[in-house]
């Protein structure tokens, strides 16, 4: 079912949006769970701020995640820089790093 109230999306983007603002980034599927984080060297997760919906669709700032030379799959949305509750998965493109850089991530959901 999709939405046709214009303003009940906007309304359902933005508690998305309110339930978590810490982005992760992964090595394979991070499932329900956000299995396969990234880890080691100065990773950590980044804060995003989300910005107001409109058509349905919220968007966050971008962030850089600091991570290790490897293969990132994924990024994750959590409630908290360490531990808390997994939200959801970002879609990302396949990134390979050849030796530590950054990743570059901007969150986005739109309500249908």
């Amino acid at each position: 079912m999709s939405i046709a109230v214009a303003a009940t999306k906007n309304a359902l983007a933005e508690t998305y949006g309110a339930l978590g603002g810490w982005i992760s980034a992964h090595t394979g599927a991070p499932g329900t769970n956000g299995a396969n984080e990234a880890s080691g060297g100065a990773y950590s997760r980044k804060q995003t701020t989300w910005g107001t919906a409109s058509g349905g669709t919220i968007t966050g700032s971008e962030v850089e995640i600091d991570a290790e030379a490897g293969t990132y799959t994924a990024a994750g949305l959590w409630t908290a820089e360490n531990g808390g509750t997994f939200i959801d998965t970002v879609a990302v493109v396949a990134t390979t790093l050849g030796a530590p850089g950054k990743l570059r991530v901007t969150p986005t959901y739109t309500q249908t």
